[in-house]
């Protein structure tokens, strides 16, 4: 057997587009069963069980999701509760929710629907990622048929009524962070709140709001019907479940696949990606979850389990769980640069030591690229990542230092022989002893 799941425990059994993804195929793959038994119960009940469940958000910071929902008013009142799905997936290397909107949209209307109930919201807000055109026309061609089978909206079949729209986003990365998606859903400009006040308390005009990764809201109904215990049999203790993983890069065959969590990354690459190109020999470096993480070396890969506290344990994280993989072909120190470049380019401005060190990371690592740069740059490079890092508003600054820090922490001595090749081939040039001397 390939991998570790089983096909009988796999939730996204249309993963990869080959049955229908309208209501009809989703009601058979088993969407959309038992939900009126679900919203039946009580929205504590549905809260305990995906916190018996362990499930973490699958968006990036793997925050426990059943206790982010008990954060809400217990109470309905005057001001609206809503739920907002954020499917703005914009981080390089990830592109496993567009799997989820493409292909298995029900699952997700379905999950938007029980999550309602659970935080008392009659509205739901899918915000999309502009560029995902086909998936939003396959998202609102669900959304269509799920109303006009009375499975959502005014007074549908399930009891609890919940109205679900999709607002697409205009193509800026840092809307992936929760309080800019808040911003620029309310039709203002994408740029992250202030914390406290906390979404639960006042989101979405003000109002108690949760904000949820897709795939952490299209796991929820699949839970309830199978049960926590199910769930949390999968992975270690804090790691349960299954997971949508991906890989890009220098690997044999690209793709996403569900698995269980603390799979080991090497069995993961192997079976599922085929391999990394030229062999297991030929690997360098692995980005575990999506490039806003710390990168690790081969000899770490190879013992490397993907989850959330393996990995930080080496100083990197899960992420996305979406793998860039390269060989030692790679010029690891340009892509990093190139990763740079995104973060200075996406940085929304609003934070001083956003604004201006993601450009002189940027300008320094083109630099380092070359062999030009002075190797007490390399010192003062990680000094302005350090003061990045954890003094912004939201996660962008901690994203652009990240990547580099993991490159020199690992790879610091192949930076240090790229300068000294290039001073060593400017000293042989004629008039290199005039330009030293300046």
């Amino acid at each position: 057997m390939v991998g570790i799941l089983q096909d009988k425990d796999r939730i996204f059994t249309n993963l990869y587009g080959f049955h229908d993804w309208r209501l009809e195929g989703a009601r058979a793959r088993g969407v959309w069963n038992g939900v009126a038994e679900m919203t039946g119960i009580s929205p504590e009940w549905v809260c305990d069980q995906i916190k018996a469940s362990g499930l973490r958000g699958r968006g990036g910071a793997g925050f426990a999701t059943g206790l982010k929902w008990t954060f809400m008013p217990k109470q309905e009142s005057e001001r609206p509760h809503y739920l907002v799905v954020n499917a703005d997936e914009s981080e390089p290397g990830t592109c496993k929710d567009r799997e989820i909107l493409r292909f298995d949209p029900h699952r997700l209307i379905e999950g938007c629907l029980v999550a309602s109930y659970a935080i008392r919201a009659h509205d739901c807000f899918i915000y999309i990622r502009g560029e995902y055109v086909r998936e939003r026309e396959h998202l609102e061609a669900a959304l269509t048929e799920a109303r006009e089978a009375r499975l959502i909206g005014a007074g549908n079949i399930h009891g609890w009524d919940c109205d679900i729209r999709v607002t697409h986003g205009g193509g800026a990365y840092i809307c992936g962070d929760e309080m800019a998606l808040l911003e620029s859903l309310e039709g203002k400009k994408g740029q992250p709140r202030l914390k406290p006040p906390f979404p639960a308390g006042s989101g979405v005009y003000g109002c108690p709001t949760t904000v949820n990764n897709v795939e952490s809201i299209a796991v929820a109904p699949e839970i309830l019907r199978r049960g926590a215990e199910w769930f949390a049999s999968f992975g270690r203790p804090k790691n349960t479940g299954t997971k949508l993983m991906s890989a890009s890069g220098h690997v044999n065959r690209p793709c996403v696949v569900e698995e269980v969590m603390s799979i080991p990354m090497r069995q993961l690459i192997d079976e599922h990606f085929g391999g990394v190109r030229g062999g297991w020999g030929n690997l360098k470096a692995v980005i575990p979850g999506g490039s806003s993480v710390r990168l690790i070396p081969a000899e770490e890969a190879e013992v490397a389990l993907m989850d959330f506290d393996d990995l930080a344990a080496r100083k990197s994280g899960l992420g996305t769980a979406a793998m860039i993989v390269m060989d030692k072909d790679c010029d690891i120190v340009a892509a990093i640069a190139r990763l740079s470049y995104f973060y200075k380019h996406e940085s929304c401005g609003q934070c001083t030591p956003c604004r201006e060190g993601t450009g002189w990371m940027w300008r320094i690592m083109e630099r380092m690229v070359t062999g030009e740069a002075d190797p007490k740059e390399i010192d003062m490079l990680l000094d302005v990542a350090s003061q990045v890092e954890g003094h912004t508003i939201c996660g962008l600054g901690d994203a652009a230092a990240w990547p580099i820090q993991g490159l020199f922490r690992h790879f610091r001595p192949e930076i240090e022989a790229r300068i000294a090749n290039y001073r060593a081939r400017r000293a042989n040039t004629p008039g290199a002893s005039l330009i030293a001397a300046e």
